[in-house]
């Protein structure tokens, strides 16, 4: 098996950028319950650089690593160009991953650091104001009893307008989003991915879903008006 880096493809990107864009991966594809067990073994396989591991982790995980990296950067190529130096990082730094997290919160927590440095060198939204907790840390209790405003415009005919929404929200709010209804990570993991207290966390999801649903609402109005000739 070739080694992974920097040239080699890991995955068709225009296929699975298209498919991440419009919204045709179901959000439970590679989801499942990680038990301590299998955490324990992938650390292991890390620390002996398994090229049959990776394979696998990366078949697994890449759908959702690019979709993570599309929201956070909004920009297609430079997801590709992070998400082949996301799998770099993984097997040149696999011993540090111990097995008590699951794999997927340190798999992001590495792919967001990377946005962070490259924000660092180029003039795009910065994420470090993410990290520095500028919000207003008072602690909101996220009613979820019943479906959020994300859930419940998340049919397969507008995952593409929800997405296309989310890319217009405050990057801080869009990545907590993508993390706690996408990618199903806890309050607490969440918290973990972005170095953010976990009152920050609830924050940012409450202020998040706020912004939402009038965003959406924005975009069908103005699509309406559109098609009516309005």
């Amino acid at each position: 098996m070739n080694r992974v880096g920097k040239k080699r493809v890991l995955f068709d990107s225009k296929n699975v950028s298209s498919n991440v864009q419009n919204g045709s991966i179901s959000l439970a594809s590679t989801l499942g319950a990680q038990t301590s067990s299998e955490n324990a073994a992938i650390a292991q396989g890390l620390k002996r650089q398994s090229p049959e591991l990776l394979d696998t982790l990366i078949e697994l995980y890449q759908h959702r690593l690019l979709r993570y990296l599309l929201f956070l950067t909004g920009k297609r190529e430079v997801a590709e160009d992070l998400f082949q130096e996301t799998w770099m990082r993984v097997l040149l730094r696999g011993a540090q991953y111990n097995g008590k997290a699951r794999f997927d919160t340190w798999l992001f927590t590495i792919a967001r650091n990377l946005v962070i440095d490259l924000s660092r060198k180029r003039v795009m939204a910065s994420l470090d104001e993410m990290s520095e907790g500028k919000d207003d840390d008072r602690p909101f209790e996220v009613a979820m009893s019943g479906p959020s405003p994300l859930e419940q415009f998340q049919s397969r005919e507008n995952c593409a307008e929800v997405g296309e929404v989310l890319l217009k929200l405050e990057p801080s709010y869009r990545e907590v989003l993508v993390l706690r209804f996408y990618e199903e990570l806890s309050l607490e993991e969440i918290a973990t991915v972005t170095r953010a207290p976990l009152s920050t966390v609830k924050s940012r999801l409450y202020r998040g879903l706020a912004t939402l649903k009038p965003e959406m609402e924005q975009l069908r109005s103005s699509r309406s008006h559109a098609e009516v000739g309005i």
